[in-house]
């Protein structure tokens, strides 16, 4: 064990990411950071995060900005649901928490788009709590140096040892090094977390109702309101698929409807 942490360290002294939500303490922009990398690759996020923590600076500034404001900014991120819940989640954060991060974990799997894993991560990023989670990055690690010879591997299996080569007096630059040390992995031998026992194949994009709720946002992003044949002349897409998208938007608080025409939810 001692071996192993010391090579993942020593990786890290030498190849450390700088990643902006990394050089600050501010619980915010790490809030807004960890949504974001949920389902979505570092270096997307690095584009769009620096100019979103700017335009909303801080919980009030997200909560009581527009819904059409955020998901302007949120465009090329993907997986937009997690745009209503950056919002109701800094409005939750306003209203119960005096505006600041809670920091028992039970508050924050309360907030809206946080599960266990994002609600550890933002215990151990803020707060530099001695907490066990795994993320794909860190699954990559574990796998490659105590699973070789396994065809597939549990969570359950990993995390005692997560839990034993933790460093608890520093345990936010401990996860950090993992996880750049698992990127490397990735890039130098392939996707170790093809193993992982939870492992899923994304759906293909191209062609999706994913991609088609994406391009109907987007064009009601520069439209007041519009019918779903109006969409469908602006989109191209067959209004079968554009009525069946625009549903689930609605369900989900994206959109309403007025009339015929749709629009996003303010």
């Amino acid at each position: 064990m001692r071996g192993f942490r010391e090579k993942i360290l020593s990786y890290y002294r030498e190849h450390r990411r700088s990643l902006p939500w990394r050089n600050t303490d501010n619980h915010y922009h790490i809030f807004v950071s960890e949504i974001m990398l949920q389902q979505t690759g570092v270096e997307r996020v690095r584009g769009k995060y620096p100019r979103f923590v700017a335009e909303f600076p801080d919980f009030g500034a997200l909560a009581r900005a527009s819904q059409k404001r955020i998901l302007s900014e949120w465009q090329g991120l993907g997986y937009n649901r997690r745009c209503i819940h950056l919002r109701e989640g800094a409005r939750k954060i306003c209203s119960e928490f005096s505006g600041k991060l809670p920091e028992s974990e039970k508050l924050l799997l309360s907030l809206p788009g946080v599960g266990r894993a994002t609600g550890r991560a933002l215990l151990a990023f803020c707060f530099n709590r001695p907490v066990v989670f795994l993320e794909t990055n860190i699954r990559q690690v574990f796998i490659h140096f105590f699973f070789q010879e396994s065809e597939r591997v549990s969570d359950t299996e990993m995390l005692p040892l997560v839990e034993k080569t933790l460093d608890s007096n520093n345990p936010r630059e401990w996860y950090y090094a993992l996880m750049d040390y698992g990127t490397m992995l990735k890039r130098s031998i392939g996707n170790l977390v093809r193993k992982s026992a939870g492992y899923r194949l994304s759906g293909r994009f191209e062609g999706s109702l994913r991609q088609v709720r994406g391009i109907i946002l987007k064009t009601l992003l520069s439209s007041p309101a519009l019918t779903p044949d109006m969409i469908s002349s602006i989109t191209g897409i067959d209004t079968g698929r554009v009525m069946k998208a625009v549903d689930r938007l609605t369900q989900e608080g994206f959109l309403e409807e007025n009339g015929l025409k749709y629009s996003l939810c303010d």
